[in-house]
């Protein structure tokens, strides 16, 4: 299979972005996380100047903690903030708290992995969505993605767990 976006067909056609993957992601919080990880997508050109705003936005609003047995978060925003879509991924250096998903943030998930979804089609956000949760149920899966050592490496694992 390739490295392109073909790598991610399994959900919803979605891959990770060339250059979207950051291991030990250094974060005080969900915001400065989602801050750090629209920077990466600024910088390769895959989202618009509004993206940063929206997403915290949306997380601000609706929570996207989820309580796996490896703690993940996936954030995500309206498509029209989209130019290229695909995945970020990244590993903080700590855990970082993000309001549960479905609780309004009354509840605390500390995230270990963050996977944010970048999606220029409203439809396919959900089934990605879906699909994700689905694959954060697989905690060998997500394992394997923590082991990664740089950037590089967790690319590459996660366009592998992707494609299973």
């Amino acid at each position: 299979m390739s490295e392109d976006s073909t790598a991610g067909d399994a959900l919803s056609g979605a891959s990770v972005l060339p250059g979207a993957a950051i291991v030990g992601l250094e974060a005080e919080d969900a915001p400065a996380a989602l801050r750090a990880l629209t920077a990466r997508l600024r910088e390769i050109g895959a989202v618009t100047e509004s993206f940063g705003a929206a997403v915290l936005l949306r997380e601000q609003r609706q929570p996207t903690g989820l309580p796996t047995l490896v703690p993940a978060a996936i954030p995500h925003t309206d498509p029209e903030h989209v130019l290229t879509p695909g995945l970020a991924i990244a590993i903080p250096r700590d855990p970082v708290a993000f309001g549960e998903i479905g609780s309004s943030g009354e509840r605390t998930i500390w995230a270990e992995l963050i996977v944010m979804l970048v999606l220029s089609d409203a439809h396919s956000q959900l089934t990605a969505l879906q699909d994700l949760v689905a694959r954060l149920q697989e905690p060998d899966g997500v394992r394997e993605l923590l082991a990664a050592t740089d950037d590089a490496d967790l690319e590459r694992r996660a366009r592998e767990w992707l494609a299973e």
